[in-house]
């Protein structure tokens, strides 16, 4: 279910579908690093002006899916403009900074990215850009992710399927929501 806060910044409404704590796992296989599964949460809020604050935490994952250790960690801050035209900024826990562009896609909650610029520290690997797919399917978040470097060309390295996670406030409000006349035996409703 895609809600739409009131107080969510008009220009945003586009956006709405990636609002919410995400969770849930994927895999990560590039030339010169660890392959293998992770898991993932990531947070999509707001505060009223317009911009998405967004947050990304991964982990890798061992053989029975308990965490192991810590992958990567990115945060930032996503604008659409009234073309749907959408903007990036993204600072990553291995001294990368970066500005990616893109837009979403014409009737369906998919947004394409591209990286613009790219910044690196001293401390951090070897990265020159890369490519993003984001998709709302069936109510799940997923994504994938390509980078390249000066030696790998452009290629796949990451991607998950995330799910929405559901909070007891979550719960209340749409109980709250729920109309009055409700019958009250469960099955009269379906009838």
């Amino acid at each position: 279910m895609i809600e739409i806060p009131s107080d969510l910044h008009k220009d945003l409404v586009p956006l709405a579908f990636l609002l919410g704590n995400w969770a849930g796992a994927g895999v990560h296989d590039f030339p010169g690093s660890e392959k293998c599964n992770f898991g993932q949460e990531v947070t999509f809020s707001h505060d009223g002006r317009d911009f998405l604050e967004y947050h990304s935490r991964t982990w890798v994952l061992d053989n029975d899916g308990n965490k192991v250790r810590p992958l990567e960690s990115e945060s930032g801050f996503w604008r659409i403009d009234a073309d749907r035209k959408v903007e990036v900024t993204m600072t990553r826990d291995d001294g990368v900074v970066e500005i990616w562009y893109g837009e979403l896609a014409a009737k369906k909650p998919q947004i394409d990215l591209v990286t613009d610029t790219v910044a690196r520290t001293a401390a951090s690997g070897p990265y020159s850009g890369g490519q993003r797919l984001y998709g709302y399917v069936k109510s799940d978040l997923m994504w994938v992710g390509e980078k390249q470097t000066p030696e790998v060309e452009l290629r796949p390295y990451m991607s998950a399927h995330l799910k929405k996670v559901v909070t007891p406030e979550d719960v209340e409000r749409w109980a709250k929501a729920l109309p009055d006349d409700m019958p009250d035996d469960g099955i009269a409703f379906f009838k």
